[in-house]
Order: C-alpha cells, then structure tokens, then sequence
C-alpha cells in the first residue's frame, strides 16, 4: 500500500488515536468527577460539557474528518479486494464507523438532549 491509501491509513490512525484519548478522559475521570458532585451541579457541569463539545475541531475530528476517512478507506478497500489489507480496513472502519459514530448517534445524542432538558434543582432529575 502506497500513495494516498498510505497517508489515509495514518490519517485515520492517528484520528483514532486522538477520539480514544478522548473516550479514555472522559470514561476515566471526568464522568469519575461528575459522580462525585451533587446531581445539581452533576446536571450543570454535563449540560455545560455537552454546549461546548459542539466545536469545529471537535465535530470535525469525531464526525467529519475521521469518519469520512474510514468510510473512504473502507469503500477503497472493498473495491480493491484481492489486497492484502482489504480485511483489516473493512473491519477497522466498521468497527469505527458503528463503535463511535452510530453508538454516539443512536445513544449519547438522545441520551444528552434528555439531560439538555432537565432542571437540575429538579429532585426528579437526579435519578437520570
């Protein structure tokens, strides 16, 4: 594999690694940090976070760019089958592509505009 098949597979790696860094952080210790506040401010700082995710460098990164890069490779390398790679860059886009972008679509988005909704001072809204 050479050329821009090449440059696309580091791309998309390096994608992948920056939205796993960003999947560790906030399973790790942000959602750590949001357990340990009073639903309140839990509410609060969750409504906050999900306002200001919705940048051009982030939505670009997640959505955009890394997500049509797999889906790129993953056509090429259906329409090149017979190589060698064709497997792995079928099955690494597809698990992207269902793993991050139809799980945060089909799950958090509903998930986020329910809690955009809530009013944390609410004692309703504590146990979502």
């Amino acid at each position: 594999m050479s050329g821009i098949p090449y440059v696309a597979v580091l791309a998309a790696a390096i994608g992948c690694g920056l939205n796993a860094g960003i999947f560790f952080t906030f399973s790790t210790f942000v959602m750590a940090a949001l357990k340990r506040l009073p639903p309140a401010r839990g509410i609060a700082a969750m409504q906050s976070i999900n306002v200001l995710a919705v940048t051009f460098m982030f939505m670009s990164v997640f959505f955009g760019t890394q997500a049509l890069i797999c889906a790129g490779l993953g056509v090429w390398a259906i329409f090149s089958a017979g190589d060698q790679p064709t497997a792995l860059l079928v099955s690494g886009a597809g698990a992207y592509l269902v793993g991050t972008i139809v799980v945060t679509i089909v799950g958090n988005v509903p998930m986020n505009n329910r809690l955009a909704e809530l009013n944390g001072d609410d004692p309703a809204s504590a146990a979502y």
